[in-house]
């Protein structure tokens, strides 16, 4: 069990819960994930909370490969409003900011978010962990190889799981050093990783669990998916659910996800069966 104080507000992590995502963007890999108003994002929000999700993650800017990068006020510009509006609709929710800027981070937790979402795990802005550690909110720190400009440009490891564990014994001690308390970490399916990379940390996901942190899972509808199945997105509901059920049987406490009912389904029945005698 985990226990994250998440602005004054506990959030018991005693089963697997689910993260919906909502993109306040023009570009995301996923088209239907794209909101474009208010109102479609609290619509959203709203059917994401009555399917079972815990967490919504609100994010102003693309990180799929080579996407372009946005400065930290055309994303403060975006998901500042959305954040607040769901925050103050739903205020049993835990909103979370999807940014790997401090100045965004800082704002967005005064606009509602409780937790911060960092893609870079701190490493592209060097203002981030000092900027969370005076927010005392829980921080997602995720691993990635690169920039989401170069993270796909044939990525190498000599043994992804052993770098990407080294990278949290590291920055997670960076974290305890700027006075963050919380942290949950995240292996960056996807982000400066070939299919096969992803598939091996998934395979060896439970090893994260020496590390005592909630363990965050964010396989959905992706390349690993859809390329290896000859698929689109759009058609990756089913192997994302496939990809979910392993995450969760090797340790995951969080699955993030475009699909909030199947995710919740998932976690139900991983539940009844690891309980069965």
């Amino acid at each position: 069990m985990f226990t994250l104080n998440c602005n004054g507000r506990l959030l018991v992590i005693n089963k697997p819960v689910v993260m919906g995502i909502l993109n306040f963007t023009p570009d995301s890999f996923y088209k239907q994930s794209r909101l474009q108003t208010i109102e479609d994002a609290l619509q959203r929000a709203e059917i994401m909370l009555k399917e079972g999700a815990t967490m919504l993650d609100i994010g102003g800017q693309s990180t799929r490969p080579q996407s372009e990068r946005i400065t930290a006020a055309e994303e403060a510009e975006r998901v500042l409003p959305v954040i607040e509006s769901v925050s103050k609709n739903f205020p049993g929710a835990f909103v979370s900011v999807d940014t790997y800027y401090a100045p965004v981070a800082e704002q967005a937790v005064d606009a509602g978010a409780c937790l911060v979402n960092d893609i870079s795990g701190g490493t592209m802005d060097e203002n981030m962990l000092s900027a969370v550690g005076k927010l005392s909110v829980p921080y997602i720190c995720m691993h990635i190889k690169g920039t989401p400009e170069t993270m796909q440009q044939d990525p190498v490891y000599e043994n992804v799981t052993r770098v990407v564990l080294d990278f949290f014994i590291h920055q997670t001690e960076q974290c305890r050093l700027h006075n963050i308390n919380d942290v949950i970490i995240d292996p960056g399916f996807g982000f400066g990783k070939t299919i096969a990379h992803n598939f091996q940390l998934l395979r060896e996901l439970s090893v994260f669990k020496m590390l005592e942190k909630p363990i965050l899972a964010g396989v959905s509808r992706k390349g690993t998916i859809y390329k290896t199945l000859g698929i689109t997105a759009e058609k990756a509901l089913n192997g994302t659910t496939v990809l979910n059920t392993i995450a969760l049987l090797n340790g995951a406490n969080i699955l993030r996800v475009h699909d909030v009912k199947e995710a919740v389904e998932a976690i139900n029945l991983v539940d009844v069966y690891t309980r069965a005698s």
